[in-house]
Order: C-alpha cells, then structure tokens, then sequence
C-alpha cells in the first residue's frame, strides 16, 4: 500500500530484555478506518504511543511513516508540529491525560492557538462549538469546568473535542468510548464518520482513523478492517466483515468467543429484601452558570424519588446515561453523601437509625468494587496491606497470621496465589487488578456488593472471566448484586432485574430480559437501540 498516510514496517520495541512488538507491518490509507484489537499486554497502545514517539526508555526498529515522512528519529520541533496537528491521539484514561489545574476550555483553546495561530479569544467560542459537538450537555457553562468536576464520559468528550480541533490527517483513538454510555457511544461514532465524510469532501481522502479497543461491537460498527495482535505479534489482519464470519487465527477465533454469555443464578420466589429506597433523594449545589459562578451556587437535583429493590442472592443492575444518578445512587447507599428526602433500609433497618458501631458495623457488609482497578488499590501498599485493611479495622480481633490467612482465602477465592501478597498493584494485569478489588471486598464477607462499572476497564476475554467469576462467588455464597453499567451485555448477562435511570428519576425497571427485549419507555428504547 504505496499510497499509505500510514505506512508502518517492521516495527520492533523493546524495554530492556522485553520484546513489547516484534515485526509490526501495518499500513492505514487516507480515509480509511482500522481497528487493532487484542487482549491487554498484545502490544496495540505501544505501538499507537510509539507513532507520535510518545513511547519512553524504548529501543525502537524498523519505520513509521506519515504521509511519506519517517517519524523514528525526527527532531522535537517537527514532532511538537505533528502532534495535535496532522496526527492527534485520543487517550484511554482522560482524568490523567487531562491537566487538573487548567480548564477544560483553556486545553482545548491551547490546541487551537499552538497549531491553527487563533486568539484565546477566537479560540474560546470555537472550544464550546467542539463541546456541543461531541455531546457534552451545557458547553457554555462546561468549557469553565475543571476535569474534577466532570463525570468520566464528560472527560472523555472533551479530549475527543481537543483531538479534533486541528481536524487531524490521522486520528489515533485509544478506547476512545470506554467510559461512555451506549448512547454517546453512538453519537461518538457518528461524528467521527461526519468527520470523515467532510474531510473526504475536501478532496484529500478525508481523515483516517487508527482504532485501538477491546469492543468487540464498537469494532463491528466502526472498522472497515481489523488487524488482530497477540503478544506483540500481527497474527490476522482482514476485512471486518470477513474477520468476524471467518476468522483464521485461533487466538482471534478465542477473542470472538469471549463474548459474554447470561449465567444467572436462580433466584428463590420467598427471598427476602436484603436493601430497598424509598422516595430516595439527593441534592447539590452546584457553581451558577457565566460569571455568576465565581460568586454563588445553585441547587441541582441528582436523584429523585428512587424507590428499588434488592433481594437476598439476586443481582439488580441500574442502567443510564452518564449524569442519570447511577454513581449518586451508589453514593448514597454506601453512606458516602447523605440523601435529602427518603430514607434506605438495609436488612430490615433504616440507616437513620444506626448509629456510631452499628453503623460502622454495616459498612463491612456493604461492599464496593470500583470502575478503575488501578485508580482504587494503592500503588504504596502491597496486596496483603490493601486486601487485608478491612480487617484491620473490622476484625481488630484477629491475630496477625488469622488476618494473613482470610487475606489467602479472599485470594484464592478470585484466582490468584499466595505469592500475590507481597506485590504492588503495578505489577499485575488489568484482570488481575480488578480481582484483587473484588477479594479486597470479599475477605469481610459482605452480604452486598455494589458493583460500579466492573468490566468497562477490560477486554472482552477478561471481561468475561470477570463476569463468571461474580456470578460464580454469587452461587456459592448467596451474594446480592447491585450492578451499576452502562453496558447492556454485562447486564443482560449477569442481572436478574434492572433499573433504567433518567436524569435522576427511575422511568423504567423489570425483569431484566423483559425490559431489554421489549422496552416499553422511549428512553430505554433509545439505550437498546444504540447498543445493537
């Protein structure tokens, strides 16, 4: 492929003794979109890093070319020209790509007055424009947001924002829609194929897109090709539509397989509510549109009237768009913000009524398992000290080498050995980081889990380890789920029944293939829609 924007040959990177790609050939044509697809450590971000030499304390062979020019040893005022401007990059994880101390609308604007020479003033209007465009509710108001104060999917659309302002030659999207609802999912999808079609319009073959993700759906959607990597190695590359119906390699014939699959226990009629809300309520104040914000704030309702249930060993999901009240629901029944109206009752007692022990006391059998497996487990303490720290505070009573082995226990319980307990976090895969979460809210033997986003940080065969491995826990133990996603096949997978939540308020809920199969709220049917 002569013609190639990008003409990659014979790719080698190594860190040390540890060959990362070995012998990358891939080529992506003007206008053309390509998915690289394979499972964590196969090499697809190093080698979408290594493009615009963002890859440090890396021995780099072979080529990579951009419209003709070799970017291996370019020169740093080139490389500064190339990034953002012909080639942009879309980061997985937009809270550490994004800086904490600048605006969302200062970054965009920064993009826009180094590589297109507007003013800051000319640069602001068009940053709001890019907000608006990628979904972002509100831009006006946004583009004054800090990246604190925006959810996970809003942080996302601003950096898919900043990488389009210069209308990139290649875009490079590294899980771009990973923390994104299905509905802005698809809108992100369309725009980036707007995109396209007017860049193709132009005259130059429009604007090509390097798609780095572990969505097997998104692929489907999206790609005209697939290149399939398995540790560091090209091992298919086919049309989509070719790859999915036949695939030649067995490792991608394993990817296609590791869709998740619905293995619901079943569920006892007499079981009895373990959790249930009533009129549950909360509200914030939050900073007032324009200038005005510097001064005052208003008030903004989150949830509104939440009335759910969950029995004894059954698994409830809640579904929604990001800003519905999924995350705000959790909060509230963790006790980590306090409701404003309603009251939560948990194994036959309102919170309100607990209090100083027995309050602390019901935190041990109420237990989370966060979205980010790495962003949760301290990268100072070892497996054994972030396993082991709830029974420091909720078994003082046992001794040392007790508390050590429950620590093997939980361990063993999600798959991993002993000889896990002196590591760090960094030294583990990302399956591997979210087991130790769900171990760490095992060993106090909860009664609930509330499962927040559990799988999005994950490739699809690990996904589904993950997901048997819950709904295994959940057979032996009795388990009660409370499964918060915007992932329609984790939950049609693991959940009994769910709850559709929008703009805080519960419009829909039911069995759970009832409601995925023949939703009866426009809503719903707007999330069933996109997730097809």
């Amino acid at each position: 492929m002569s013609d190639a924007l990008l003409d990659i040959r014979d790719l080698t990177i190594r860190f040390g003794a540890r060959t990362a790609v070995d012998g990358l050939h891939l080529q992506v044509a003007p206008g053309e979109r390509v998915a690289l697809v394979g499972e964590s450590g196969s090499g697809k971000t190093v080698t979408a890093l290594s493009i615009l030499r963002l890859v440090r304390e890396a021995a780099i062979t072979g080529s990579i070319q951009v419209e003709g020019r070799e970017v291996i040893g370019l020169d740093e005022r080139s490389l500064r020209a190339l990034r953002g401007g012909r080639v942009a990059m879309i980061f997985q994880e937009p809270m550490t790509a994004l800086n904490p101390v600048l605006t969302i609308g200062t970054q965009i604007a920064e993009v826009l007055v180094q590589h297109e020479g507007l003013s800051w003033a000319l640069a602001r209007p068009e940053a709001i424009r890019l907000l608006a465009r990628t979904g972002v509710r509100e831009p006006e108001r946004r583009v004054d947001s800090y990246p604190h104060e925006l959810s996970g999917g809003q942080r996302q659309r601003a950096m898919i924002a900043m990488a389009l302002a210069c209308r990139p030659r290649l875009l490079i999207a590294d899980e771009p829609t990973t923390a994104l609802d299905v509905t802005v999912r698809a809108r992100i999808v369309k725009l980036l194929l707007d995109l396209q079609a007017e860049e193709a319009a132009r005259g130059d073959g429009g604007m090509a897109i390097l798609l780095i993700t572990h969505d097997l759906h998104l692929v489907r959607r999206f790609a005209q090709r697939v290149a399939v990597m398995e540790q560091g190695r090209l091992v298919e590359q086919a049309p989509t539509d070719t790859l999915f119906s036949a695939p030649q390699h067995p490792y991608t014939q394993r990817l296609l397989a590791s869709l998740p699959e619905r293995s619901v226990p079943p569920l006892a009629e007499d079981a009895p509510v373990i959790l249930a809300t009533e009129g549950l309520g909360v509200d914030y104040r939050r900073r007032a549109d324009g200038w005005r914000g510097w001064f005052t704030t208003v008030p903004f309702t989150a949830l509104r009237d939440a009335a759910i249930t969950l029995r004894t060993g059954e698994t409830v999901g809640v579904v929604g768009e990001s800003g519905s009240g999924k995350s705000t629901l959790a909060q509230a029944l963790l006790d980590l913000i306090p409701s404003t109206r309603g009251r939560i009752t948990i194994e036959g007692r309102t919170l309100a009524e607990r209090r100083g022990a027995e309050r602390r006391a019901l935190r041990g059998r109420l237990q989370v398992v966060f979205q980010d497996p790495y962003g949760a487990l301290s990268p100072r303490q070892t497996i054994a000290q972030i396993v082991g720290e709830g029974l420091e505070i909720h078994r003082p009573d046992l001794a040392p080498a007790a508390r050590r082995q429950r620590v093997v226990e939980a361990l063993a319980e999600v798959g991993l050995p002993a000889t896990a307990l002196e590591a760090y976090p960094h030294q583990f895969s990302g399956g591997q980081r979210q087991r130790i979460a769900i171990a760490r809210a095992l060993v106090l033997e909860p009664r609930i889990l509330i499962l927040d986003e559990p799988t999005s940080a994950l490739d699809v065969s690990i996904q589904k380890q993950v997901l048997d491995l819950l709904a295994d826990l959940q057979r032996r133990h009795g388990f009660s789920y409370l499964l918060i996603t915007h992932d329609l096949t984790v939950v049609r997978a693991l959940a009994h029944r769910v709850y559709v939540l929008k703009d805080g308020a519960v419009v829909e809920e039911g069995d759970t293939l009832r409601v995925l199969d023949q939703p009866t709220h426009p809503y719903t049917q707007s999330l069933v829609e996109a997730a097809r």
